[in-house]
């Protein structure tokens, strides 16, 4: 059975306003939409995730077979989201004579959607950019909102821009070829943003999280990527730039970004897996800092227990590498202050606002022991 929602992604400049399709079986749709939003593009360059199963890039051949098509498939992870892989694709990019009018199309996961729409960004002060994300991650968040980056030695997605697709296309077909860790780290973000505005999504969540996970419900599935798209879309329509409310979006993501870096951004910890020890450690501070009360807390701790998302802290989170977690999270680019700005909990459905909570390295020192205690 075919299921498809659709989306409008409002921005506060209205000629960037875009489309998310939402759906089973609904690539087919993509000729369709490509001329009804960028009639004119004569030629497509699409940037494919190697971790994209290959049957993909046969369908997508066949579907545009009406322009002019080329492939870059590249093999993307956060040791090469990078200026070397940006240098490169510009080049190869140049050397095929696009003109301001033809599309770069990103087929991929959240990685391959950040480097592909930086890229486009840039090249000839901008292309026509269009999103069709392949992961869980990618598909609830970082398709949406048009932010673009990539990592340096300094930090993650410390340079970027903010560019905004033509539309996107998320086919729920793609997330059959993955694991389960990585449909767990999609959910990071779906339960991120049920957490942060919606205590109603975060009841539903509680009720239909078993099956969403284990991808055996096309509808329930369909309707949590879309709830958790409107929920972004709210925070994008207030904030396209990431001026004040748009950071609430960054719940957990401060103790997470540090978390990505100690470990090298390796597969030891990915960022959906950094996300949801994050979101925990930032509920563990909002407790501490008397911003949410303990009962409030243990609804988002016993959400974790009862889907058996276990980590244990002391080895993601070692006491000894503290000074070293700190001065990461200092350099974060939210912070411009030689503070620590973090967004806290104040009950399901509503956060404290950028700049209410700013910590200093000795503060965080003090209460970093019982933020990693086990039995808190």
């Amino acid at each position: 059975m075919n299921y498809m929602r659709k989306v409008i992604v409002k921005t506060a400049e209205n000629s960037s306003n875009y489309p998310i399709y939402i759906g089973k079986n609904i690539l087919k749709i993509l000729p369709i939409v490509l001329k009804k939003h960028i009639n004119e593009t004569k030629k497509i360059v699409i940037i494919f995730d190697n971790n994209v199963p290959i049957k993909f890039k046969k369908i997508l051949k066949k579907l545009l077979k009406n322009y002019d098509i080329f492939f870059e498939i590249i093999n993307f992870n956060e040791k090469n989201k990078n200026f070397n892989t940006v240098g490169k694709l510009l080049k190869r990019l140049l050397k095929k004579n696009l003109s301001r009018s033809d599309t770069l199309i990103c087929v991929g996961g959240g990685i391959a959607g950040d480097v592909s729409s930086f890229v486009a960004s840039i090249l000839k002060r901008g292309i026509n950019f269009v999103n069709i994300p392949t992961t869980l991650l990618s598909q609830n968040d970082s398709s949406i909102g048009g932010k673009t980056g990539v990592n340096t030695d300094y930090g993650k997605n410390i340079i970027g821009t903010f560019y905004q697709p033509k539309f996107v296309i998320i086919e729920t077909e793609f997330l059959k070829s993955l694991s389960r860790r990585e449909i767990l780290c999609g959910y990071a973000e779906i339960l991120k943003h049920a957490i942060i505005k919606d205590k109603k999504f975060f009841a539903w969540l509680n009720k239909n999280s078993k099956e969403i996970l284990q991808l055996k419900n096309d509808e329930l599935l369909i309707s949590a990527i879309t709830k958790s798209c409107k929920v972004k879309r709210h925070f994008v329509l207030k904030d396209t730039h990431e001026s004040n409310l748009r950071m609430q979006l960054n719940f957990g993501h401060t103790f997470a970004h540090s978390l990505e870096a100690l470990h090298g951004f390796s597969k030891k910890l990915n960022h959906g897996e950094a996300v949801l020890i994050g979101m925990l450690l930032a509920t563990k501070l909002s407790v501490i800092k008397k911003v949410c009360n303990i009962k409030e807390a243990n609804k988002i701790f016993d959400h974790y227990k009862n889907q058996k998302i276990n980590f244990n802290l002391k080895n993601f989170v070692p006491k000894n590498k503290m000074n070293k977690i700190i001065s990461l999270m200092i350099n974060d680019k939210k912070n411009n202050d030689n503070k620590i700005n973090f967004i806290l909990l104040k009950k399901i459905g509503k956060t404290t606002n950028s700049g209410d909570h700013k910590l200093s390295a000795s503060e965080l020192k003090k209460y970093f022991p019982k933020l990693i205690d086990l039995n808190f």
